[in-house]
């Protein structure tokens, strides 16, 4: 089976985060939160009463709306915030080895609608 996460708009990126956590490690709490409300409300739209047992790989597509942020920052952050979320609201069992596989980024450029699309696809052992 694979499903479909979209997440309107951008999330911050590692050099956001890095940046708060050094001002004040209360502020990174708070953008990780406020990244993670995000994602929450994607998978609520996107993946209710869904519930995955098996082993995934996740395919990630970055749109961002110019080319102005390093493709690393984008995704390392995000990648945290998204597989997080996913655990907490039960889509996943987990996120370490026993329960992906792996994943893979791709980026696009799309100034009118900046989104990120995650694939899940489930992986027969």
């Amino acid at each position: 089976m694979e499903y479909l996460l979209i997440i309107p708009g951008r999330l911050n990126n590692l050099n956001d985060y890095i940046s708060a956590e050094r001002a004040n490690r209360y502020k990174g709490a708070q953008m990780k939160a406020d990244n993670e409300a995000v994602v929450k409300a994607a998978i609520t739209r996107s993946l209710r009463g869904v519930y995955i047992q098996k082993k995934v790989r996740m395919e990630y597509l970055w749109v961002e709306k110019n080319q102005r942020r390093d493709l690393d920052n984008i995704s390392s952050f995000g990648r945290k915030v998204i597989q997080d979320e996913l655990v907490k609201s039960r889509i996943l069992q987990n996120d370490g080895w026993a329960n992906i596989i792996g994943f893979s980024d791709s980026f696009a450029v799309d100034k009118q609608d900046p989104r990120i699309e995650v694939r899940i696809i489930e992986v027969d052992e």
